[in-house]
């Protein structure tokens, strides 16, 4: 295709949104030439004229062809059609080699990001990471070229949330903001395919990346949002614990209560999961109290953990430390200097930044050599990062 022609077609960032809505989706499944014709015409406010010339064909061929009265037969003109309204091959009755790479591009990048989530919540986040930054970076290659179907679009949000909750776990607190640029990347592409159960994840995961990086007034709007569109009990169940430890954050002590209430319902009914769950539960209850200045009913709570056994590694490391906070509130320095030198041997295991950071400001004047110990690895983990 030459300059002029180029010239001619809608930028690909233009073009891609059109195509991923759920009208167009139906119709592309049509496979109707003369009704996509008309919809990219509408969408593009192109006139006959000006389509004609993007196809290389002139107004009476491209009116004919709207109508039905008229459709390209060869391959090769099928294909060129295709291409110029960036869209795949397959639509148009070719079957194309690209098309199955396509395909199989999809089932690779789908792999990937469940694979890397089971690698991050198993204490594996840099693994996770590996993984999905070159997978983002593809996905967002081929967008930027214009061939973005909506199946593209939706991994590519999904890869993105993953990068950034994976880089929310292996980053310092002071690189946290790289997080949750990242899961905010996927909140146009969630909100504009008009999924309430996916804009609610998204939400969510992005909710938290903000309260990790201390935007928790950002960090409580997402998350209540994320709770007003989950569509049911199990989406709500995935967000409410997120709003909870926000609105601890935030300081903000009914907010937090009631998130806390309505987690306690559903635990009755609503599936288990790595973040819905007593044991977890049990830390955001304590380091809420803490925040909202009940210390002293932190500390009734703190011998009263439940099991933790199915609970991701990590999780362990976070309620450590919490516990740690409580118990040093409580003047029980040998349980705190206990609880915070396992965090520490698993955060520097799980090479987690984060947590060693929390484990410094945990153990302050109060435990000297925890500290020190937790400060020195802190700075290899930094050093090996900046290498």
């Amino acid at each position: 295709m030459n300059k002029a022609e180029l010239a001619r077609r809608p930028q690909a960032q233009h073009a891609l949104w059109h195509w991923a809505t759920p009208q167009a989706q139906a119709l592309l499944a049509t496979g109707d030439l003369a009704a996509i014709l008309r919809f990219y015409r509408t969408v593009h406010s192109m006139n006959q004229t000006e389509l004609g010339a993007l196809l290389g064909y002139d107004k009476t061929t491209v009116s004919a062809m709207e109508l039905g009265k008229r459709s390209p037969k060869d391959t090769t003109s099928r294909r060129h059609v295709a291409e110029c309204l960036r869209i795949p091959p397959h639509i148009l009755g070719v079957t194309d080699p690209a098309d199955t790479d396509h395909r199989a591009m999809l089932q690779f990048g789908q792999s990937t990001v469940r694979l890397a989530e089971i690698a991050r919540q198993s204490g594996h986040a840099s693994e996770a990471v590996a993984e999905l930054w070159p997978l983002v970076a593809r996905l967002e290659a081929r967008v930027e070229d214009g061939h973005a179907e909506r199946d593209v679009l939706h991994l590519l949000a999904r890869a993105r949330v993953g990068l950034g909750v994976a880089l929310g776990n292996v980053l310092p607190e002071e690189r946290l903001p790289t997080a949750a640029r990242w899961t905010a990347k996927s909140l146009t592409i969630a909100r504009y395919f008009d999924d309430p159960t996916f804009t609610s994840h998204v939400l969510r995961m992005h909710g938290n990346e903000l309260r990790k990086a201390r935007l928790t007034g950002a960090a409580v709007d997402r998350l209540q949002q994320a709770v007003s569109l989950a569509p049911d009990d199990t989406a709500r169940a995935a967000a409410l614990p997120l709003l909870a430890r926000a609105a601890g954050a935030l300081r903000h002590g009914p907010l937090f209560d009631a998130a806390v209430r309505e987690t306690d319902r559903l635990l009755e009914h609503a599936e288990h999961t790595s973040l819905f769950n007593p044991y977890a539960l049990h830390e955001i209850r304590l380091r809420g109290l803490i925040a909202t200045g009940r210390s002293q009913a932190a500390i009734q709570l703190v011998d009263n953990a439940p099991d933790a056994t199915g609970t991701g590694a990590q999780w362990r490391v976070i309620a450590d430390i919490t516990g740690a906070r409580v118990r040093l509130i409580g003047k029980d320095r040998a349980g705190a200097s206990e609880a915070l030198t396992a965090a520490l041997g698993e955060a520097v295991r799980q090479r987690l930044p984060h947590q060693l950071q929390r484990i410094i400001r945990a153990a302050s004047d109060q435990l000297p050599d925890v500290r020190a110990t937790a400060t020195a690895a802190l700075e290899r983990m930094r050093q090996e990062m900046a290498a």
